[in-house]
């Protein structure tokens, strides 16, 4: 009997045919992309803002209010606005806050619109928790760039020789790093809490749960055809002193994603696994550009952009087996975030 021939990657995302069905939406909000914020000057009660890569942060009381916009960042910049992409980020992560309840919990208070999610204040602790499961990458932390180098201890974990790029590790690994000029620094657990960035029990419980929620997401992703290969999760600690998880959780900006029916012949064949990522934007940018070192980058093409919002949204549907919803209006976005947001906080801080 012969096997079942697997779909390939250009498959799933392009003969798919709910992709004919949001392109003309993505298309029609190319204009409309929401590319900044200034909630501040309209919203009452909101102090100051905070412009991340990504993410706009504005400080309300005994509240953050993240607003995830379209900003699409690379090479330590902004390369484009991408329709869609802070609504389906911020989406997925409320979907992956609400199925890991169980595991830990979340800073997560309200979300008054689409692309906003309102936290409880937390003091974070300065140390990203990256779970890899697999030795790959490109970047000069990457876990297959050190270990080509002759590294076989690598933020406590001892690595044996002979492993091959892309190889899944006997077990998955915690790689935690720390932030300097931009950067993300290799840390191991015994410096985080000799620099006193935490408290020995504090690392022992963030640990365990970090590892936890990377199993529960690999479990999810399989179920759904996909690999989740690494990721980054961020803590803090709560005024009760509770430890909560915050940031993003299993997005498509802070994991990697590969196609799992085809990883394991791709990977005997010794070929790069098929991912769903913003690989192909970044190759682009570096082939007609120095991204690092340009003062202004070209702009990015348009069917380059379209593409990538609909990968976005395929993910996002993939995982959680959610129709996206699109907008049905081109309404302003800023208008409706500010009129959300108002709303929200005024019932929260209402006495």
């Amino acid at each position: 009997m012969l096997a079942q021939k697997r779909p390939s990657l250009d498959a799933l995302i392009n003969a798919n045919p709910r992709k004919q069905e949001v392109l003309p939406a993505i298309e029609l909000s190319l204009t409309n992309c929401l590319s900044e914020t200034d909630l501040h000057l309209s919203v009452p009660g909101l102090k100051s803002k905070v412009r991340g890569k990504v993410r706009d942060i504005y400080d309300s009381r005994d509240y953050l209010v993240l607003v995830t916009t379209d900003r699409q960042s690379a090479f330590d910049r902004i390369l484009a606005s991408i329709p869609f992409k802070g609504q389906v980020l911020n989406q997925t992560s409320l979907w992956w806050f609400d199925k890991t309840r169980h595991i830990t919990s979340n800073a997560v208070v309200a979300s008054p619109d689409k692309n906003v999610t309102i936290v409880k204040k937390c003091t974070v602790f300065p140390v990203e928790f990256v779970v890899r499961g697999f030795v790959t990458g490109s970047t000069d932390t990457s876990l297959w760039t050190v270990y080509q180098k002759g590294v076989r201890n690598y933020c406590g974990n001892a690595l044996p020789d002979g492993l091959q790029k892309n190889q899944r590790l006997s077990a998955n690994i915690l790689t935690p790093t720390t932030k300097a000029a931009d950067h993300d620094v290799p840390i191991s657990p015994q410096q985080i809490v000799e620099r006193g960035l935490m408290a020995q029990d504090e690392y022992d419980e963030v640990s365990t749960k970090a590892l936890s929620l990377f199993e529960y997401g690999q479990s999810v992703a399989s179920e759904h055809g996909l690999i989740l290969v690494d990721t980054k999760y961020e803590f803090g600690k709560a005024p009760d002193g509770s430890i909560l998880l915050i940031d993003e959780v299993h997005t498509p900006d802070s994991s990697r994603y590969w196609v799992a029916d085809s990883y394991d012949q791709r990977f005997q064949d010794g070929l790069e696994p098929e991912n769903v990522d913003k690989e192909f934007l970044r190759l682009w940018f570096k082939e007609h550009s120095n991204p690092y070192e340009d003062e202004v980058l070209p702009d990015a093409p348009r069917e380059l952009v379209t593409e990538l919002a609909w990968r976005y949204i395929f993910l996002y549907e993939t995982i959680t087996n959610r129709e996206f919803e699109i907008p049905l209006t081109q309404e302003p976005i800023h208008d409706r975030i500010s009129a959300n947001v108002a709303s929200c906080l005024a019932s929260l801080q209402r006495p």
